[in-house]
């Protein structure tokens, strides 16, 4: 168990909070753990709505874990609503009960059955996908890749649901394999393999769903930086991390 202490930003009285933050164990997604540990905090209010969390690097020490790590932990902690960050400012928290954001107020359960079971076969592939991409991308899948991102980032700001663009994103990851057979699967899989596809536009929350491609906007960005990087085992973790949350989000259309 590791100790941290942190205090409130200037425009708040100087108190000290103590955060006891647990090395996180390396079985399972690592990410999960720090944002579990978050959360809790959060939730039991131990870390009180208006202060910050310590920053990246100091949560890297704490946890024990890297920067990509961290990011994808802050990441579904914004996704619930729990705290925002901004640019020089940091992470701040919000609310102290968590509201994830559902793009839809309502899907039919034979609907709900299709996204999931899509979403199950891709958790198989893509992560693979994204670590050989890793290691194998060149000079015109980095190209085409960007592009793809850049795509949806300007179709988000459009307010458009984004699916094509999604799946095209997706769709040069499994061309910078340079693997033939990842490339095919998912061009069989078409457009469709995007929850969102699936979705009537009588359903979507316009707002909820703002805030959702938001989320993807941001996992696409630590997906594509990984891969860039070439470090494949942070891409093929950030691809599984973002495609487990999409299923996690779907699986609560089942439970009610």
């Amino acid at each position: 168990m590791k100790g941290f202490f942190m205090g409130k930003s200037k425009e708040m009285p100087a108190e000290i909070v103590r955060l006891d933050l647990h090395k996180v164990a390396k079985q399972g997604p690592l990410s999960t753990h720090v944002a579990d540990q978050l959360e809790s905090l959060i939730l039991q209010g131990r870390v009180k709505v208006g202060e910050k969390l310590p920053t990246e690097s100091q949560l890297c020490d704490s946890f024990g874990v890297s920067r990509t790590v961290i990011r994808e932990a802050i990441t579904h902690l914004k996704s619930l609503g729990l705290v925002e960050t901004r640019r020089g400012v940091g992470t701040t928290v919000l609310r102290s009960t968590a509201v994830e954001a559902r793009p839809a107020e309502r899907i039919n359960p034979t609907t709900v059955e299709d996204i999931l079971h899509v979403l199950e076969f891709r958790l198989t592939l893509e992560p693979a996908a994204a670590e050989l991409a890793a290691l194998r991308h060149d000079a015109e899948d980095r190209r085409l890749i960007e592009a793809k991102h850049a795509a949806f980032v300007k179709a988000h700001a459009e307010n458009s649901l984004a699916r094509v663009e999604d799946y095209e994103f997706h769709l040069a990851i499994a061309a910078a394999t340079h693997n033939p057979v990842f490339e095919q699967f998912y061009e069989q899989l078409s457009a469709s393999s995007i929850p969102r596809a699936k979705l009537l536009s009588i359903d979507i929350n316009p707002v909820a769903a703002d805030r959702y491609l938001a989320r993807v906007q941001e996992e696409h960005a630590f997906v594509l930086e990984a891969i860039l990087s070439r470090d494949p085992e942070a891409a093929k973790e950030t691809m599984y991390q973002h495609l487990n949350r999409s299923r996690n989000l779907y699986l609560q259309y089942q439970e009610n």
